[in-house]
This record gives C-alpha cells, structure tokens and sequence, in this order.
C-alpha cells in the first residue's frame, strides 16, 4: 500500500507541474503573439547546446538526435529546416521537458552527425523521403505517435507525416502553415516580386550554384538567417553552432537536389512516387493544428488566409510580435512551447 501511494502521490505531482508548466507556457505565448510591437519578443533563453545527444539505425540513415525530458512523457518532435540546425530549438526543449514531455530533436539528413548508412543511396532531399526518415525514426525509437512541429523543410515534413498518416500525429504546429506541394505546382511561374524572393532557389539550379554554395555554404547560410531575420541580432557564436552542421558530406547534395526537385529539375527516388501522387493533391489536415507566423519573417511564406481551409480540424494561427523573424522556434521560444502545449491541449 505504501508503494502504491507514493506512486500516486509522484503521479499527482508530475501532473500538477505538468498542468502548471503548461499553463505558465500559455501565458507567456499569449503576450508574446499580442505583443503591439513594443517589448520585443525575440528572447532566447540562456542555453548553448543540449545535454543529451544519441545516434539510432534508422530505415536508410543512422540518425544524430537530441533527447529531453522524461522516458515516459508524451513526445514532442521538433524538426528543424534549412539552412539551420537542431539548435532552433536550444531553448524550446528544457521548456517542453520541463512540462514533462519527452522531447526527440533529429537532424535531418544532410546535418550534423546523420549518416547514409550505404554510400550507395541515393542522396535524396525530395519532401517525402525526408518525411519516412522522421516515421522511420519514430519506429527505430518505438514512437507510436507524436505531437510535431516544425518550420521550414520541418514545417513541411510535419505537414507530410499529418495529411499522409495522421494515426501518427497527435497534434501539429506549423510555422508558415500549410507547405505541402509538388513539382508540377513548383513549375507554375510567380509574380515578378515574388519570384525574386527565391533567389537561391534559382542560383542552385545551376551548376554554378551548386559550386558557389558548396565553396561559401557557412557565408551563404549567414547570409540567409539576416535576409530571413532582419530584425534578429544573433551573435557569431549563436551561428556557428549551427553552422558546423552544414559540415555534413552529404549536406549540399541533399540541399540541391531538394531546390531543383522543387521546380521539376531533378528526379525523385521513384519508390515515392504513390506518396507524391497523395500529396500533389494537396490533402487537408485533420490533427489538431497551431500555425504561427512571425511579423518580421523575410522569407517567403504565404499568408494565412490562403491556408487555413486546409486543417479541417481545431486549429487556430498565431502572428508572434515583436521583430520575430523566420526561425520563430529559436527568436521566440517561450512562444513556440506555448503552442505546443496547446495543440496538444486542443
């Protein structure tokens, strides 16, 4: 009986502290997307790097991750995109481990310590094989299902995993909303001004291109976290942490071939082609969904009324305040683990 009590006293007060966490995180979410501008909401927190670092076999690649929080507690993935690195989410892991959730941060192929583990595969950054790469994980850690976010090539590939199999997604949030497409809607000429926003995109069409950023890829990568974050004053040591990711062998292969598989410039693997034909459909979004946008992203992203018909479940968006920029997990943490909760919550 004493066991059993101290069990459930243990239970009550990891809920508490939970429920307390959460509410904290909601808090500090709510002022930060209500913010009028004038106390600005790019406050990363105090943490360099993380505390635990794993490698696991799985499908193609022997996976780099990042672990926080309890074995046991309901998982977070968050999933990071280009040209940054796991460290998006420094701040916003102890935030969600701290609420008790088991939180898993990989790097994508093509970063840091992710590994082809045949040098026979093919170096593949098509949308959907990085997509199996994060179900493939899930499996590798017996991760039934998960609550995902992401922005970027993350906000993507968690838009993947939840239209493609949403038994897997418990719940979504998705910087820049729905970024599902495929080469043919990739082939589609934009406006001018909206064309010229994707500069590199059409400089890594180019043979030129690809040499130009396998030879400057960490002043290239510099150079799109300022046009991305204008108003984002990080520090040499804050880039170069995640610069040493894009060390990677197989980094600007994967970066190229993603670009130039876009506009329908590069072959896919065709053993995904049934899921490109799922996705050129532009599937809607069932799981509970929080999309955010950040007032300061220089990016291109589209604006929210052009997407939120396509999460037919809860959902709600949030504009975060304050100059915050592209990579909103890192500028605006608190903000970011605020909605994790709530998607979570909803």
């Amino acid at each position: 009986m004493s066991e059993d009590v101290n069990h459930n006293r243990r239970r009550f007060l990891s809920t508490v502290a939970m429920t307390a966490a959460a509410a904290e995180f909601a808090m500090m979410g709510s002022a930060e997307a209500q913010s009028s501008g004038a106390s600005p909401a790019i406050r990363p927190g105090p943490n360099t790097s993380f505390s635990s670092l794993k490698q696991i076999d799985a499908g193609v690649l022997n996976v780099g991750y990042a672990e926080a929080g309890p074995a046991n507690g309901p998982v977070v993935i968050l999933l990071h995109g280009w040209p940054y690195d796991i460290h998006s989410y420094v701040d916003v892991a102890p935030l969600l481990a701290s609420a008790g959730y088991r939180v898993i941060v990989p790097y994508l192929r093509g970063y840091g310590p992710t590994r082809f583990l045949s040098s026979d595969t093919f170096r593949n950054g098509q949308p959907a094989a990085l997509a199996v790469d994060i179900t493939t994980l899930m499996d590798a850690l017996k991760i039934e299902k998960a609550i995902l976010a992401g922005f970027d090539w993350g906000a993507r590939t968690a838009n993947i995993i939840a239209a493609l199999w949403p038994e897997r997604c418990k719940a979504m949030v998705s910087v820049s909303g729905y970024l599902i497409g495929s080469q043919e809607a990739g082939k589609m000429p934009l406006p001018p001004k909206a064309e010229l926003e994707w500069w590199y995109q059409f400089y890594f069409a180019t043979d030129r291109g690809r040499a130009g950023y396998d030879k400057y890829r960490h002043d290239f990568a510099k150079l799109i976290w300022q046009l991305a974050s204008p108003k984002w004053t990080f520090d040499d040591a804050t880039f170069e942490r995640t610069a040493a990711s894009f060390d990677n062998p197989d980094h600007v292969s994967i970066v190229i071939h993603n670009y130039r598989w876009r506009l329908g410039l590069a072959a896919g693997d065709p053993k995904y082609d049934d899921l490109e034909q799922r996705l050129a459909e532009s599937p809607a979004i069932s799981v509970p969904t929080i999309t955010m946008e950040g007032d300061a992203n220089g990016a291109p992203h589209p604006d929210a009324s052009s997407y939120a018909r396509k999460f037919t479940g809860k959902y709600a968006h949030r504009l975060v305040t304050g100059g915050v920029g592209h990579n909103l997990p890192q500028e605006a943490p608190q903000a970011f683990a605020a909605a994790v909760v709530d998607a979570d919550r909803a």
